[in-house]
């Protein structure tokens, strides 16, 4: 099946491996940006096959993870009202808000769906005109084209009972939020090779530059992820600092300028809030003023709602790569996918979800030993 068995090859696997291994001569911390890479890192034994002196730090890429709480919340009040109609992806049933969950919403009675594409929800609103249908619109620059066109279709059908509860988020301001933070230890990035296709890769150049850090674009098959590793490392040890395209198949400069004018139609630029980080400036996307009348936080009037994280959960710390999800006191004990205290435990692609999954219940061998190279293989 091409770009499926290309990219899972043991033996290209060992031969990227064995020239980092040659090319690393000092210690290099890389972020991966996205939850998909975190998931593919994980599940391969990627990080347990590195040389000693490379660490992956997980970064805040799970949309699903760094949707706020108070956006959750407001969601759980908008679901819970009489002649809603309340769609989401399923990824986030399972997020808890303050008390409770959109499943538990859904088991009090709560008409809540759902679908896999916001023009799914789109077509609810036409099929019941008698009822208000709500899409959970959240997501990095990936979902954003769908959900602005989701929208646009709704103007352009006269639709007035669709709506959509906004929770975007980008890329660039978060990467320079983790760049300024004052204990961050990151030296390199392997890029969202999926927000790079919508996107482009214009708004990271000055990126690099500014912090002097390789930012490399890149997939998410164990082939993508190990030639993200050796140029990212490649460039450290020559102390480069550029943009590179290690993702050309799906990856063009100007990325998708279609769904790029479909964005910057509906969406405007704005502050938003992540879970466990906080606030991070033009960071986020909101309706325009053109829209405005879609926005279902206004249409339900829940912009009041505040909230407060409960203290035994450090999901905060594990988005930000501060620590690793078994440096949780909470781990695999109070929290667990049937039990999450926060939404990187359930989310599909949040790190402590990943973790558990594949039975990382505790530190094992150092990245990079002897024992976790004879214990993992990269492409099993």
């Amino acid at each position: 099946m091409k770009y499926i068995d290309e990219f899972n090859d043991p033996e290209l696997a060992r031969r990227l491996l064995n020239e980092i291994h040659a090319t690393a001569t000092r210690p290099w911390a890389l972020m991966e940006v996205c939850g998909g890479q975190t998931h593919s890192i994980i599940r391969h034994g990627i990080d347990q096959l590195l040389p000693d002196q490379i660490e992956l730090i997980h970064g805040p890429g799970c949309p699903v993870c760094v949707t706020p709480l108070d956006v959750i919340d407001k969601a759980l009040e908008i679901a819970s009202r009489p002649g809603v109609i309340f769609c989401s992806f399923g990824d986030m049933l399972r997020v808890p808000g303050t008390d409770r969950d959109l499943f538990r919403v859904k088991g009090e009675g709560g008409d809540v769906r759902v679908v896999y594409s916001p023009l799914d929800a789109l077509e609810l609103a036409r099929r019941n005109p008698d009822r208000e249908v709500v899409f959970f619109a959240i997501g990095f620059e990936t979902t954003a084209p769908a959900n602005a066109m989701a929208v646009h279709q709704a103007r352009r059908l006269g639709l007035t009972n669709f709506s959509l509860l906004v929770s975007h988020v980008r890329v660039p301001p978060a990467i320079e939020a983790i760049m300024t933070a004052p204990s961050c230890r990151v030296q390199g990035f392997l890029a969202a090779g999926h927000v790079c296709s919508v996107m482009g890769t214009a708004e990271y150049p000055a990126l690099a530059e500014r912090f002097r850090v390789p930012l490399v674009v890149t997939g998410f098959e164990p082939l993508d992820i190990l030639e993200g590793i050796r140029r990212a490392v490649r460039q450290l040890e020559r102390g480069e600092h550029r943009v590179e395209n290690a993702y050309p198949r799906a990856v063009r400069e100007d990325g998708n300028p279609a769904a790029v004018g479909m964005i910057e139609e509906v969406f405007e630029v704005t502050d938003r809030n992540w879970r466990g980080i906080g606030p991070i400036p033009r960071s986020g996307w909101r309706l325009t003023e053109a829209f405005r009348g879609y926005d279902a936080e206004h249409r339900f009037d829940v912009s009041g709602i505040r909230t407060e994280e409960p203290a035994e959960c450090r999901a905060g710390e594990v988005l930000q790569g501060l620590i690793k999800p078994t440096e949780c006191a909470a781990f695999g004990t109070t929290c667990t996918p049937r039990t999450p205290l926060g939404a990187t435990m359930v989310s599909s692609e949040g790190a402590c979800a990943a973790y558990y999954l594949y039975r990382r219940m505790n530190d094992p061998a150092a990245p990079g030993t002897g024992a976790a190279r004879e214990e993992m293989n990269p492409v099993a």
